[in-house]
């Protein structure tokens, strides 16, 4: 069953066309990547996704639903956005029941998905510290549970992993993991062709507001010579991933 359906996105900012004709389908319980360098499209697709952007084309449904402005849609899906949306002087347990009040969770429930996304980002012993004082990882992993807080089916991470070190980014990549084996429908963007590779079931390409190809990881290698979009796909993959489709 299709959770998320994108067709024929297009957004121009001016003489700029920041995503340009994109379409794909993410099937529910999918891990579904879009992989490419910064200025590709990726993050202006997942803000008309979540109904943050209007397109000046096109349409998304999720779950069945064409407007994803409407807060009933809106409580479906949950949202780690690139840049860190967490408030530096309220401590982590403030933040996250802060978001959590922000869907009507009622009192033992937010009181439960507190303690759970503590201890899911493993911050459960820095709960009244300042976010301020947190390094870059740890703000990275509470910015993150605090797009989870009210428990959605539907999660789009946006580069989710910049700018943390190794070790929070291995963290990050096992909460991804575990949400995954809870049959969650994820999107994920990242200019890392590793992280796409470990987390996601299949991966768009895209590049200049275009997805320049969209298969499995195995599959995009497979890409036949003949493919009409090739030239540009090697040269993506190379900037990606330091080696040609061939290799």
């Amino acid at each position: 069953m299709t959770a998320i359906r994108v067709a024929d996105l297009e957004k121009s900012y001016g003489t700029l066309k920041a995503v340009d004709g994109v379409s794909f389908e993410v099937a529910r319980g999918e891990a579904f990547g879009l992989l490419g360098p910064n200025g590709a499209g990726k993050s202006t697709t997942i803000g008309m996704i979540i109904g943050a952007l209007r397109p000046d084309r096109g349409s998304v449904t999720v779950d069945g639903e064409s407007d994803p402005t409407r807060p009933a849609l809106r409580r479906r899906i949950g949202v780690s956005p690139q840049s860190l949306a967490l408030y530096e002087e309220m401590t982590a347990e403030e933040n996250l029941t802060f978001f959590g009040r922000l869907y009507d969770l009622g009192r033992a429930a937010l009181k439960a998905r507190v303690e759970w996304a503590l201890a899911f980002a493993g911050l459960t012993d820095r709960r009244r510290d300042r976010v301020r004082t947190f390094s870059g990882g740890m703000q990275r992993r509470l910015n993150l549970v605090c797009g989870l807080i009210h428990d959605p089916p539907v999660i789009l991470l946006d580069e989710p992993t910049v700018g943390v070190d190794p070790q929070s980014r291995n963290a990050i990549f096992e909460s991804i993991e575990a949400l995954k084996r809870e049959g969650r429908t994820i999107v994920y963007t990242t200019h890392y062709m590793e992280e796409a590779e470990r987390l996601c079931d299949r991966v768009a390409i895209m590049d200049h507001g275009k997805v320049l190809a969209l298969d499995t990881i195995g599959g995009l290698l497979r890409i036949p010579h003949s493919s009409g979009d090739r030239a540009d796909l090697e040269s993506v993959f190379l900037h990606l991933t330091g080696r040609t489709l061939r290799d």
